[in-house]
């Protein structure tokens, strides 16, 4: 099985973005780090920058407030840069993304 940061960086792969995980693992302190506090992949594309947040459906009302109340948003809302959150989900073996612009 896949992750949702793998599912979220083939899907916008698909549609046209150059992709980079931008999310890594702290072996000090034990946690991944997103970039500005929220971002796990960036992608660009031709006249944008796209940031995006992935998770499990069940996880993506959290992340949503993650992302609302976090001190980085504004300035990374101000640099331009789109705010996506990718919540997935399997059903009858196939998977689903619910996708979320917080730009």
């Amino acid at each position: 099985m896949s992750s949702p940061t793998q599912r979220s960086l083939a899907e916008m792969r698909k549609r046209g973005y150059l992709c980079q995980v931008v999310e890594h693992w702290n072996p000090h302190v034990k946690i991944r780090q997103d970039l500005y506090g929220f971002v796990d992949i960036l992608c660009v594309g031709e006249r944008e920058v796209v940031a995006v947040q992935t998770t499990s459906r069940s996880g993506l009302s959290s992340r949503l407030k993650k992302i609302a109340d976090h001190p980085n948003v504004a300035a990374v809302r101000r640099g331009g840069i789109r705010i996506l959150v990718h919540g997935w989900w399997k059903q009858n073996g196939r998977w689903y993304v619910r996708e979320e612009d917080v730009s």
